[in-house]
């Protein structure tokens, strides 16, 4: 058994991503082809982590926003307790 399946924690699953916004005031991105992947993270506050460290390495464009995706209450959103 590998740390990985050690963990007991739940997994609630986030996405980060971003992109350049066609207007800054909505969430429309200009190229979906040009969107920035950042990863699939475990829990919130590894997500947020990598949220940060991508929106702060892009704030000379206003135009690039990234965003966590709660990616877990999309499974199952009637019962998500987080």
């Amino acid at each position: 058994m590998t740390d990985k399946t050690k963990n007991k924690e739940p997994q609630l699953l986030h996405i980060v991503l971003g992109g350049e916004l066609e207007d800054v005031r909505k969430t429309r991105f200009q190229d979906l082809e040009k969107i920035d992947f950042v990863g699939a993270f475990p829990n919130y506050s590894s997500a947020f982590n990598a949220w940060k460290a991508a929106a702060h390495g892009s704030v000379d464009n206003a135009h690039m926003r990234y965003f966590i995706i709660h990616a877990h209450r999309l499974f199952d959103p009637e019962n998500d307790d987080h």
